[in-house]
């Protein structure tokens, strides 16, 4: 069955300088064509992650959705760059839920992102009155995969996209043109300066929450992202972290890679 997502905000773009529009501001590859979903976010002009989700093409429109939490700027943000653009930009949080399904046979579209991540489906408001109620279990199949969520696991303008993996995960497309933040991203990408990348943290102690810092010996090496069941995904500094151990409020935990990750603990990048 699906759940209910109510952390989730539905927008739909439509007309026919949407697919531009869309690819001109987002940081991933827009395309007009079913397929699974694209991780998306929108930058500062300083590269920072102000917004992200997940964005498909369906009935003729590209359907995106955001955390409740940057949904009015983000939804604000589209609208002043639409300029004279011949695009239908609609709220859709009156009209319509999201929602999250393990399951393929419940009308929606895999999160493209990595293996494992499940389905989002969208329905109208009546239609969703017949899905299970929220629960953790879309974080805890996103935690497993070591992607980070903004809202749970880290703020708007705190984080590059190479810190939470979108490099790897389809989120940033480096060949196309310019959109917002590409020239400081895509400089991170080329000089391959990105110290931070996201690990899954196991073993998280009873009462730690997102934002606590994750030590190594004495020194802070990253921070905690919302636990569920004792995991986390958590952000570090690669060259922080000799071995795959850490403490979190004075107690051990255990750090693994993600298993899309080709960096390794220890790594030391280049200067900026």
């Amino acid at each position: 069955m699906t759940r209910l997502r109510p952390d989730r905000a539905l927008f739909r773009f439509s007309g026919p300088d949407a697919q531009k529009l869309l690819n001109d501001v987002l940081t991933c590859r827009v395309v007009a064509e079913p397929g699974p979903l694209s991780w998306w976010a929108l930058l500062s002009p300083q590269g920072k992650v102000q917004a992200e989700g997940l964005i498909g093409w369906a009935d003729g429109a590209f359907l995106v959705d955001a955390h409740v939490t940057v949904a009015d700027s983000f939804f604000k943000r589209m609208r002043m760059y639409r300029l004279r653009a011949e695009v239908g930009m609609d709220d859709l949080r009156k009209t319509h839920r999201v929602g999250w399904s393990d399951l393929d046979d419940q009308g929606g579209v895999a999160d493209g992102r990595a293996p494992g991540l499940g389905y989002r489906v969208v329905a109208s408001i009546d239609d969703a009155k017949a899905w299970l109620p929220a629960d953790e279990a879309a974080a805890r199949a996103r935690i497993a995969a070591g992607v980070s969520e903004l809202g749970v696991d880290f703020a708007a303008d705190a984080v590059f996209p190479h810190d939470i993996g979108m490099d790897f995960l389809g989120g940033v497309d480096f060949k196309k043109g310019c959109y917002v933040g590409q020239e400081v991203v895509s400089r991170m990408q080329h000089r391959g300066t990105a110290r931070r990348r996201p690990v899954v943290v196991d073993g998280v102690p009873d009462g730690a929450a997102a934002g606590a810092p994750i030590l190594v010996g004495d020194r802070e090496a990253g921070t905690l992202g919302e636990p569920v069941d004792g995991e986390a995904v958590g952000i570090v500094r690669l060259d922080r972290v000799t071995a795959a151990t850490a403490t979190i409020g004075g107690l051990p935990v255990a750090l693994r890679l993600p298993a899309w990750a080709t960096y390794q603990f220890g790594e030391v990048v280049a200067e900026a």
